[in-house]
């Protein structure tokens, strides 16, 4: 089992088998807001009555959906945060990051964005809350603020739900050996945007979501996780692994030997530049 961090600048934690550090710049992926379903209102209108929130949206995203959904000026939900007065824990000092809980939740004649965030809030209390999720942070000697922060990781980086306790375990290994996370999925969080790729500039930031030069989780969650990502990260498989790459799609390799990892990168290499061949 390797025990040392090799070089930051060589060290792969990604989500889709992207590259921790490449020379090129970063490109942009978009970020699409769930269209809510519709029904046909008395005035033969259609009007929206359920509202949809995927699981892993940042709360930015949340806040464009709500307005969306009630045809409220952009930014109108967000500015709307002061007077919710959601029901947080202390450590998210008024932050409802990780809180909004992913669901479809049904929207009322007159709903306001105040009485939707504090749904989303209030559904996740109850599911965070309870025996199963407030023991198993306990169990791994975490308060439940930072098993959904673990889990907003897990939920960003996974590929596919079967993934997702081996991710956890990778973040549990490396916080309990004292190595930085360098999960990409929070310097996206800390850029404000969805990336394939990182570059070396982007893990020079100074900003408390670089977890590639700060150590220990991220201040807050990164996203808003669901149930498969909260179980995850208070069950993580047993394992030793250090690294993860996606080779290809569906081949999600784990390990805790550096070599072993640097060879499936260089395996994902290989079929990226074919890929890229054949699209050209």
């Amino acid at each position: 089992m390797q025990t040392n961090t090799p070089p930051r600048s060589t060290i792969q934690l990604t989500r889709r088998g992207r590259l921790a550090l490449i020379a090129t710049g970063a490109v942009v992926a978009g970020t699409a807001v769930a269209v809510p379903l519709l029904t046909l209102g008395t005035d033969g209108v259609n009007k929206p009555d359920t509202l949809v929130i995927l699981e892993g949206w940042r709360a930015g995203q949340v806040y464009e959906a709500v307005d969306k959904v009630l045809a409220l000026p952009a930014g109108t939900t967000k500015k709307s945060l002061g007077k919710a007065n959601l029901k947080l824990p202390n450590d998210a000092e008024g932050n409802p990051e990780g809180y909004l809980f992913p669901a479809t939740y049904p929207l009322q004649e007159k709903a306001t964005p105040e009485q939707l965030l504090a749904f989303m809030v209030d559904t996740a209390n109850k599911k965070f809350n309870g025996a199963p999720i407030a023991a198993g942070a306990q169990r791994n000697a975490m308060n439940v603020y930072q098993a959904v922060t673990i889990a907003s990781i897990v939920e960003a980086e996974a590929t596919a739900k079967a993934d997702m306790g081996k991710v956890a375990r990778v973040i549990f290994n490396r916080l309990e050996r004292g190595m930085p996370l360098q999960m990409d999925s929070t310097i996206n969080y800390a850029l404000g945007r969805s990336t394939l790729k990182t570059t070396e500039a982007d893990t020079r930031i100074n900003n408390p979501y670089n977890s590639y030069q700060r150590m220990g989780l991220p201040p807050t969650p990164i996203g808003n996780p669901g149930e498969d990502a909260m179980r995850a990260a208070i069950n993580p498989v047993p394992g030793d692994w250090l690294y993860f790459i996606t080779v290809k799609p569906g081949d999600t390799r784990f390990t805790a030997d550096y070599a072993e990892h640097q060879r499936n990168v260089a395996e994902f290499n290989r079929n990226h530049r074919r890929s890229s061949a054949a699209a050209g």
